[in-house]
């Protein structure tokens, strides 16, 4: 049965872990890889080196020091030209493909969600106030094109929606990332396109799961306070494909690392 591996990975800074990703591919085998905070302007995204790897389909869309995705694939895809500029901000938060895949076309998402500073009130902050207004927007788009067909939404979402998805459900409920009023949004933007959670599909929700370890930790490994930031999403009719998934831990222990790590989710179509 045909396989498709599709990764994703909040990299921050593509040109400075460009070398990272080549231990990815060799840890994962992905044929699609998704990347967010690329903080790398289109002109100088770094193809060559990414050609070298074996993704000759690539599209990024980037700006200098902030933000940016991109979606490196072995497999063939054609750029969706028909999805917003959110927030009509134009800072590079989303890009969005439809592969050549078994089985048929998929619509792939990757997401960069704003993380909406520290504090978690829209007035006072007007980092949080883009952070919910973005989703707001990407809630109201998915329930206007009805639930979602043989597609998948991935990025660094920067909401860890469930009690275990932190290290601390009790102490983190007034911290940005795992507020009521962010949790609720998420969920809404899951329900307007009746997405599947494929993360949690293998880990049941009552199971601690991060995918975020905190640079401020002096050895984050010894620490463990994670968040579970970065997400998969897919419609019912993948459910039924999910064949595993993989969240590369090591990854937080490489030299010059993100804080993010990558997760890896197989379907067998």
């Amino acid at each position: 049965m045909p396989r498709l591996r599709i990764a994703t990975w909040n990299i921050n800074s593509v040109r400075l872990r460009l070398p990272l990703l080549a231990d990815l591919d060799a840890a994962l085998k992905p044929d699609v890889l998704c990347l967010q905070e690329t903080k790398c302007p289109d002109e100088h995204f770094p193809h060559e080196g990414i050609r070298a790897l074996g993704f000759e389909h690539v599209i990024a869309r980037g700006m200098k020091g902030y933000n940016g995705v991109a979606v490196l694939s072995r497999l063939p895809f054609a750029v969706r030209g028909e999805d917003p500029d959110w927030c009509m901000k134009g800072d590079c938060r989303h890009v969005g493909v439809t592969l050549d895949a078994p089985g048929g076309p998929v619509d792939l998402h990757n997401f960069y969600v704003p993380a909406g500073g520290d504090i978690a009130d829209r007035e006072a902050n007007p980092k949080f106030a883009h952070k919910l207004d973005l989703i707001a927007e990407a809630t109201a788009w998915f329930a206007q094109h009805g639930p979602v067909r043989r597609s998948v939404l991935v990025g660094d979402l920067n909401i860890a929606p469930l009690e275990h998805d932190v290290w601390s459900h009790k102490q983190l409920l007034d911290v940005v990332s795992h507020t009521p009023i962010e949790v609720e949004a998420l969920a809404g933007w899951m329900r307007a396109g009746d997405w599947h959670d494929a993360l949690r599909h293998f880990v049941p929700a009552d199971q601690k799961l991060y995918t975020w370890w905190s640079y401020r930790a002096k050895d984050w490994a010894a620490a463990d306070r994670g968040r579970r930031l970065d997400h998969v999403w897919v419609s019912q009719d993948l459910r039924s494909s999910l064949a595993r998934h993989e969240i590369l831990k090591p990854a937080r222990g490489w030299e010059k690392a993100s804080d993010h790590v990558p997760v890896m989710v197989e379907f067998a179509l």
